[in-house]
């Protein structure tokens, strides 16, 4: 059952037309029918029910207000939340229970929304498919033998299937933007800092952002309106704008990046690309063409900055404060196993890429270079943003690939970021909006914005998706 706008459902349990519980229900009721598909980790029954009857109760009393009444949603488990486990996929961390939720749990549930539960993920963030999950893949709502994308999987594929109105998740190098290409739903990528990480567990540092997954972009604007801004736990945090409501009639300049389309990308994604921007000129918008030559090195930067912020992060999982701990009896042999055991291949793997590129006598050949080659791409979108409002390409250069398929091939996998990771380097905003469908799989437009031009990318999708829409 579909569904309707999160305004619409926050004024109907306001109105008293619907009550909060009987949306929890829902929601838990879809989430238990859809099972199978391995997207939900953990669903918070007796919490969210609380809560539930707590909203409802306080309408009745006149005392309840929020931007969000009753409405259900999904967490990735990589943010810290009360009434459920927070493990971010991985084994380290499968018994962990939170002993503070995040900085955006806690706004979504002062406008009332309600956490249902932890949505399934590439432990740790680290992947493009959610099969480096400890606790299974997550399945494509379009064709179970296919991913649902990654590292946020779980998430879009619980709002593609339709089992909450929206989920919050985290895109380092493309975790939100990639899976709602592959699952269908609408995914947005905030400009670094827009949101605070506070009580969100630490991929990369400097490339980490919060944003939501929904089911078009004006749902997404009202959840920006409730999650962005400044947070004094979070010093990297910035100002927001006054309002994050999509103006489908702004007056927004578009170009598509050349390189984004060009040898090794499938055709049905560029005929994809390519009838939305046709679809946008005979509407009158301006879409045109721009060289960005520095980003074909984009994803040789991205994997060595991440990586080294990866192995400064994971460091703190060593068994003596929290998460699994090895039965050894000597403190180094401790030490060894709890990182043996409780990582999987792919966090081991970036791990062992991180300390390599930051120790004595590499740093300068490779991470100190990667920086600049991320300096010189910061530079190039800006001059790129001089000219236009908005920047468009592929989200991923292919639609969603079998389970299994690129399991051996970690280069493959990573090629799967390739259209994705500039965007995040230089910190900038970023949607996937679904404009295709090929062989009943969906395929992504990215559409690009200029640091804190986070209203563009929303207005630009809302246009797009009016003009797809006919």
């Amino acid at each position: 059952m579909a569904w309707d706008s999160i305004e619409q459902i926050a004024e109907s349990v306001k109105a008293g037309e619907v009550t909060a519980v009987s949306l929890v229900e829902k929601a838990i009721n879809l989430a238990k029918e859809n099972a199978d598909y391995n997207a939900i980790l953990e669903i918070i029954e007796e919490r969210s029910a609380k809560r539930a009857q707590q909203i409802d109760e306080q309408i009745k009393s006149g005392k309840a207000n929020g931007k969000l009444l009753g409405v259900p949603f999904l967490a990735k488990d990589n943010f810290l939340t009360f009434g459920s486990k927070t493990t971010a996929a991985s084994n380290i961390l499968k018994d962990f229970e939170a002993p503070y939720q995040g900085t955006v749990i806690e706004r979504l549930e002062a406008e009332g929304a309600i956490c249902i539960g932890k949505t399934n993920l590439d432990a740790f963030g680290h992947g493009s498919s959610t099969e480096n999950s400890d606790f299974g893949s997550t399945k494509n709502p379009h064709n179970p033998e296919h991913v649902p994308g990654g590292s946020s999987g779980g998430s879009a594929a619980s709002v593609a299937l339709g089992i909450v109105p929206f989920s919050v998740a985290t895109d380092t190098g493309g975790s939100i933007r990639q899976p709602a290409s592959f699952s269908g739903a609408f995914g947005m990528k905030p400009t670094y800092g827009l949101v605070s990480r506070y009580g969100v567990i630490a991929m990369a540092s400097s490339t980490d952002t919060i944003g939501p997954i929904t089911a078009n972009p004006k749902d997404a604007g009202v959840i920006f309106d409730v999650i962005a801004g400044k947070d004094e736990r979070d010093m990297t945090t910035i100002d927001r704008a006054d309002s994050y409501k999509p103006d489908a009639n702004k007056p927004l300049k578009a170009a598509i990046i050349k390189e984004y389309m060009g040898k090794g990308v499938d055709e049905d994604v560029k005929n994809s690309i390519n009838n939305a921007a046709d679809k946008l000129r005979k509407a009158g918008v301006t879409v045109e063409e721009i060289s960005l030559p520095s980003l074909q090195y984009a994803l040789a930067a991205y994997y060595i900055v991440v990586p080294a912020e990866i192995s400064s992060n994971l460091a703190r999982y060593d068994g003596v404060k929290f998460g699994y701990r090895a039965g050894a009896q000597q403190l180094e042999k401790m030490y060894e196993q709890t990182r043996a055991e409780g990582f999987g291949y792919e966090a081991k793997r970036r791990i062992m890429i991180g300390s390599y590129v930051l120790s004595s006598g590499f740093y300068d050949a490779y991470y100190q270079k990667a920086q600049k080659v991320r300096t010189l791409i910061i530079d190039e979108f800006k001059k790129a943003f001089e000219r236009y409002d908005i920047l468009l390409g592929p989200v991923a250069p292919t639609k969603a690939f079998k389970l299994g398929e690129n399991n051996t091939d970690p280069l493959k996998m990573y090629l799967e970021d390739i259209m994705t990771v500039a965007v995040s380097l230089a910190g900038l905003p970023a949607a996937s909006l679904p404009v295709g469908n090929s062989e009943g799989l969906p395929v992504g437009l990215q559409i690009i914005g200029k640091q804190a031009g986070d209203h563009d990318v929303l207005s630009f999708a809302a246009k797009t998706e009016e003009v797809l829409r006919g």
